[in-house]
């Protein structure tokens, strides 16, 4: 998995909330952070990676019930995550 493919999935995450009318301001914060956090990750190539799977991970359990195709494309994010080896 490339940096390309995670950037993808993000921005299909982002797609796939923005057709969900439901989703309350709170998370939507959350995702956009995450973004941001896995864009700095890619650019600086910092090796802390942890923390960002680990809010990947809360999002994804809140995601689980109620959005279960943004909660795939969290699962596909961490999994990328792990991969990449930034």
């Amino acid at each position: 998995m490339t940096d390309k493919n995670l950037n993808q999935l993000l921005s299909e995450l982002n797609q796939t909330l923005e057709k969900i009318d439901e989703i309350d301001p709170e998370t939507r914060a959350l995702v956009k952070d995450l973004d941001e956090d896995i864009n700095r990750l890619l650019e600086s190539g910092e090796e802390d990676v942890d923390n960002v799977v680990d809010r990947a991970r809360s999002i994804e359990t809140r995601f689980a019930l109620e959005y279960p195709v943004a909660e795939r494309f969290l699962r596909e994010i961490i999994d990328a995550l792990a991969k990449v080896g930034i």
